[in-house]
This record gives C-alpha cells, structure tokens and sequence, in this order.
C-alpha cells in the first residue's frame, strides 16, 4: 500500500484506517449512485448522462468544451450523450453571442424537472448524512474530498465557483 508514516499517535494514517476509507468510499459511491441509476436506467440513460445534465444545469450557457474539461471525457462521448439528451429533449443549444461557433448548452425545462429530482434525490442523501454527522463533520468530509482531488481539478473547481458569485 501507500508509504504510511504515521506522525506521532496518527491512528488514523495507519494502513488499517486508509483501507477503511477506501472501502467507505467505494460503498458511499455504489450507494449514491444506485438511486439515480435506476431512475437513469429507465430513460436509457447513464451516469455520463447524468454528469452532463447535473454540470449543464448548475453551468447554464456552459460551452461544449468546458463540459469536456469537467467530464473527462472524449469528444466523442460527449457528441453521443448530448446528441441522445438533445434529441429527447433534455437539452439545447445556442450559438455563443460574440464567436457564433461556440456552442452553449441548457437545460431545456424536461432537463430542468429531471435534473432536479436525480439531484433532490442524492440531495436527500447528503442531508442526511450531514444531519448525522453534525456541524463539524460536514467541514471536514469536505476537506477531506477537496484533499482527494488533483490540483488542475481544484483549479477547475474554483473557476466555477467565481463564475458562478458573477
């Protein structure tokens, strides 16, 4: 495993303990997800698609390849997920206003109601957990995300975010 020097009485960094959160996070994942994938599985769909109506819905007016930049994916795994969400109706797009060959994309109002109650649904999840957990638990579970993630993505997570305080 991982070179684990714990500092001092660190119980928490010995292996034991990592191995213990690997497993917690593989099972809060397959836990979290499997909600939202039956209710995705019955609209054909997958969690590619879910990613891009959650991003698309929180980003409205994102552009195809800043949609590309948080999905990780290919081009053309995107091109099949928004052609399917946009020929059912779930999305649209629109040129950009000054570079006529961006391509912004929205939720339509199907997207929308969808969006919201895969999100209301894991939204309930979290409540919860955060309820159970207290106060003090919620900041550092978020620490503890933001130090799982790679520097570009943190980067890519506070661009958002200034966006979205405009």
């Amino acid at each position: 495993m991982a070179d684990v020097k714990p500092i001092g009485k660190a119980l928490f960094l010995r292996e034991e303990e990592l191995r213990r959160g690997i497993e917690l996070m593989f099972f809060a994942y397959r836990d979290f997800t499997g909600e939202a994938d039956s209710i995705l599985a019955e609209q054909n769909m997958g969690r590619a698609h879910h990613r891009a109506i959650y991003f698309i819905g929180r980003n409205p007016g994102i552009t195809v390849s800043d949609l590309l930049t948080i999905l990780c994916i290919t081009k053309q795994s995107l091109s099949r997920v928004l052609s399917g969400l946009m020929q059912d109706g779930y999305v649209t797009q629109k040129p950009g206003a000054t570079d006529r060959r961006q391509r912004l994309l929205y939720l339509t109002g199907t997207g929308i109601a969808f969006e919201s109650r895969l999100t209301s649904l894991q939204g309930r999840r979290f409540a919860a957990a955060y309820r159970e957990a207290g106060v003090d638990a919620v900041d550092g579970f978020q620490r503890v995300l933001r130090g799982l993630l790679d520097s570009d993505t943190i980067d890519q997570i506070a661009q958002q975010d200034q966006t979205r305080d405009i």
